[in-house]
């Protein structure tokens, strides 16, 4: 079953945080087209006007330029709502390295006011942003739930703690909190721009502009490159899921294991385009191999992932020929 084909109560109030960037846009659309009332709350730091400007003529939707460090923004944008996705967060493993101070005030502060004003304004469901980072220096494979290793970097002990509050939230004060650990997420409105861009949207940007990208490292760490709307997919899982399954956090990824060599490769055979990449160090703080055990949020939330890593990569090379 697609996402899709999942319901809510027709008169259902979402809010999505984040709700301008890459996942949050995409998750905020899948509603809206559902027939959903949504709410963003997005300060567009990391966000882009553009990633939700078709919505802003649409009766069902608000945007609220305002940042989750306020806690009043918090509150009254929660006001009314039965479902938040909480999206909102700064990601990148080498700018959590240099910048640890802005990672707390966001991540952390930020995560924990949404969750206080969800608890106070009577949210059925919050969902949140968790990674596959707080896997750490663990290289037992795949990655499951319970076998943590010790943390590589600020951004992954931000989502570490993130996940601690959300147990203690659902424990102290029944609030139905999940979190999801995204495995490398990649798909159509992901920034490939800048220093921080994630490698696929950044690779395609300049084999498609003629550019000898950069991999860093030897090329054979691994990853689980997971589709945009297998992440959809999980958090509207989470909404659904019942209360017993509230507390925890989930693997969000689509189970499978690819090389960044074979990657590239892959790309540039898509393209049409024969450029070997420079090879530079290894960045701090990135974990070497990822690969997701979804056995857990298949149990708990029904997670059924519809796109492996080759059919979603197809659909990220088509949007990306029509929009760079």
């Amino acid at each position: 079953m697609s996402f899709e084909q999942l319901t809510f109560p027709k008169d259902s109030v979402f809010l999505v945080t984040g709700g301008a960037g890459f996942i949050g846009s995409n998750i905020a659309e899948a509603l809206l087209n559902m027939g959903y009332t949504v709410r963003v709350l997005d300060n567009l730091s990391t966000g882009h006007i553009e990633n939700i400007q078709q919505h802003m003529d649409n009766p069902r939707f608000t945007f609220l330029k305002e940042d989750i460090r306020d806690l009043d923004a918090c509150k009254k944008a929660t006001e009314g709502v039965d479902y938040v996705m909480n999206e909102a967060a700064w990601g990148s493993v080498p700018r959590s390295i240099e910048m640890p101070l802005l990672y707390e005030e966001i991540n952390i502060r930020g995560t924990l006011n949404m969750m206080e004003a969800s608890r106070e304004n009577g949210v059925k469901k919050f969902v949140y942003a968790s990674s596959s980072s707080v896997y750490g220096d663990s290289v037992k494979l795949p990655k499951q739930e319970g076998n943590e290793g010790e943390l590589l970097s600020p951004y992954a002990l931000t989502k570490r703690t993130d996940e601690e509050y959300g147990k203690l939230y659902k424990k102290l004060y029944g609030l139905d909190t999940y979190g999801l650990r995204y495995f490398n997420v990649f798909g159509r409105r992901q920034d490939p721009n800048g220093a921080y861009a994630a490698v696929i949207p950044k690779f395609l940007r300049q084999l498609m502009h003629g550019e000898r990208p950069t991999i860093n490292g030897d090329g054979r760490q691994s990853r689980d490159f997971t589709y945009i709307d297998n992440v959809i997919e999980g958090n509207l899982r989470a909404c659904l899921a019942p209360s017993e399954a509230a507390g925890m956090a989930y693997n969000i990824g689509a189970g499978g294991r690819e090389y960044l060599i074979d990657v590239y490769h892959d790309l540039c055979d898509a393209l049409g385009v024969d450029v070997e990449p420079v090879f530079g160090p290894p960045r701090a703080g990135d974990i070497r191999d990822s690969n997701a055990d979804i056995s857990k949020a298949r149990k708990n939330l029904g997670y059924d992932p519809s796109y492996d890593f080759k059919a979603g990569i197809a659909l990220a090379i088509d949007w990306y020929r029509e929009n760079l």
